[in-house]
């Protein structure tokens, strides 16, 4: 019987990972690898599987000693600890198969790889599987068409120790029918949402209850709502499901703005147990919005439309979570505080703000590459990264970006915590959603997130706590589940300002490195001599930061080697004394420890 290894690659730090928070729970990781686990339904019962997710433990030797081939299913973001396993994987020559939205994207750009299965894999998986075991595998599989979801399986949920996530995942649908430029949803699943069946739905809420998963359960569909008809068939039988049983699950989805329209869809979506949506509102900017052909956030007799929808979806009872974009052709340096205002006044305390990405073969793509504007350079994983040229001055977009998230996610949370209370004044507390929870659970929440805290974070946060103890006593487990993802975001934030610096230091470093030597000519000693001093410094600059704040993909090393070959740029080998300073290309991995 062939053994299988399903890996799932690391993810770099974001706001969604949660991954600064998660140790309050003694959680590993916030999501499961949902589509290698549904793939991983799809083979015969001959084989043997065995997943590795490399977000809540470390692939060891004996993992790839076990294994016959190795199964990768990778988003953009998890390049870099993608490159790191198949690295592991061919020194110990076991055959890579890669499938998922990275590879149907940049599998021409990848090496290492023995065979990609690409696209939505119900239909190609079955014939890659024959043709491998049969010696005639192709080195690429397409699917023909997109595939009906009806035939998905249940994922094998039964491959891992659900205690290590915080939150299961289901999808009801696949595609959007709407066709924003910079999305790339619409090229990956098109724009005919595809839909499982109620009863599927059903037997995947009783298959997950049957395992003994009770709590969050986030329906990761791009879009729940793009399919009206469906979805509406689908509510009831949830609603019916969740009150049978009590509501074991809260849940939470993605959804365009125009759900807002849907009165009575909203309506079932709370009587099903749905507590949360996110949605993606991008700007306050209608000409920014009408640029990139997103009609469903405009209402053009109404100015204040997309804080009225934000509102409305909160009084109904769901907390709002919205994604943010800077860097637009429509913006100007007034985006900036546009973001913060819209944030703060709607009371979204998870905004996730981020610069603007032309993401391959997207409608943005295309046209920024007819216009000149695309940089000849890789999407990098790092949140301060451009791959093009926006109209904006790149300084300025960078540095407008980074003011953004440093205020709505302030050193002292008072930011953070002011949109909790905002939130918490406008949302309807629907009983079968916000459940009482003992005292003790509620004492020991407040007390481990006092002591993450920062000092300065202790006065915001026990305001914070005492007014919703006072005026929203019901709301307390939530508050408390926001005040521990704010934990998280002020520290992400962190991190990508030291890193940011960080590199901003090298480059003055360099600067002023090159002011100071000797003119004309330079002086081998005094030379030498500048350099050291200059690597010393940036040597030590280096180990300051955080090693939590260190992951693969991060830029630091490179950058730190690129600045050492600038110093030395005619090959000078530097004293002994420099050593172990990473060579060009290396990777720093420190932040494993954290992350597994």
């Amino acid at each position: 019987m062939p053994n299988a290894l399903l890996l799932y690659p690391r993810h770099p730090p974001t706001y969604w990972g949660n991954n600064f928070a998660l140790d309050l729970l003694g959680i590993r990781a916030a999501f499961p690898p949902l589509g290698l686990l549904t793939v991983a339904a799809m083979f015969p019962p001959r084989y043997n599987l065995r997943v590795v997710d490399l977000n809540v433990t470390s692939l060891e030797d004996r993992d790839l000693e076990w294994a016959d081939l190795a199964f990768t299913s990778t988003m953009i973001v998890q390049r870099p600890s993608l490159e790191q396993v198949v690295e592991r994987c061919n020194r110990a020559g076991i055959p890579v198969i890669a499938g998922g939205p990275h590879p149907t994207t940049f599998h021409r750009e990848m090496e290492g790889i023995d065979h990609f299965v690409l696209d939505e894999v119900e239909e190609t998986f079955p014939t890659f599987l024959q043709d491998l075991e049969n010696g005639t595998a192709k080195e690429v599989y397409r699917a023909p068409r997109k595939p009906d979801v009806t035939v998905t399986p249940l994922p094998r949920f039964d491959l891992i120790d659900m205690s290590d996530y915080y939150s299961m995942c289901l999808q009801f649908s696949r595609g959007c029918p709407f066709d924003c430029e910079f999305c790339d949803i619409t090229k990956l699943y098109g724009r005919v949402s595809r839909t499982k069946t109620p009863e599927q739905m059903v037997a995947e809420f009783d298959h997950l209850h049957e395992l003994g998963w009770r709590g969050p359960l986030f329906l990761v569909d791009d879009n729940f709502i793009g399919n009206k008809r469906e979805v509406t068939r689908l509510l009831p039988a949830i609603a019916e499901w969740q009150k049978e049983r009590g509501y074991p699950f809260s849940l939470s989805t993605e959804a365009s703005v125009n759900l807002v329209r849907m009165n009575d869809l909203m309506d079932v979506m709370i009587e099903a147990g749905f507590d949360t949506v996110f949605l993606g509102i991008e700007t306050p900017n209608p000409k920014a919005l009408k640029k990139m052909k997103k009609p469903q956030n405009i209402d053009m007799r109404d100015d204040n439309y997309l804080f009225a929808a934000v509102r409305k979806i909160q009084r109904k009872g769901m907390q709002v979570q919205g994604g943010f974009i800077l860097g637009l052709d429509e913006d100007d340096e007034s985006a900036f505080d546009a973001q913060i205002d819209f944030i703060q006044e709607t009371g979204i305390p998870i905004a996730l703000v981020g610069l603007l990405t032309a993401l391959k073969d997207t409608n943005l793509w295309e046209r920024l590459k007819r216009e000149g504007r695309l940089l000849d350079k890789p999407i990098e994983i790092n949140a301060t990264s451009l791959n093009f040229r926006p109209q904006m001055d790149p300084a300025t977009l960078v540095e407008g970006y980074l003011r953004v998230i440093g205020t709505i996610y302030d050193s002292t949370l008072e930011n953070y915590f002011e949109r909790c209370l905002t939130l918490l004044e406008h949302l309807n507390p629907v009983p079968h959603i916000h459940k009482p929870v003992s005292e003790h659970a509620l004492y020991a929440g407040i007390m481990g997130i006092r002591r993450r805290l920062t000092k300065g974070q202790l006065p915001a946060f026990s305001r914070y706590i005492a007014k919703v103890s006072r005026d929203h006593p019901r709301m307390m487990p939530l508050a408390i589940r926001l005040a521990a993802t704010g934990h998280h975001c002020e520290k992400f934030t962190r991190q990508q300002t030291v890193i940011r610096e960080f590199k901003e230091y090298l480059n003055s470093e360099l600067a002023t490195v090159h002011d100071a030597r000797p003119e004309p000519a330079p002086t081998p000693g005094v030379d030498d001599r500048l350099r050291q001093a200059a690597l010393n410094r940036a040597h030590a600059r280096h180990r300051a930061i955080p090693e939590e704040f260190r992951y693969a993909g991060d830029g630091i090393s490179e950058a730190l080697a690129a600045f050492q070959l600038a110093l030395d740029p005619e090959g000078h080998r530097p004293p002994a004394t420099r050593g172990n300073l990473p060579v060009v290309g290396e990777t720093l991995d420190a932040g494993e420890a954290a992350r597994a």
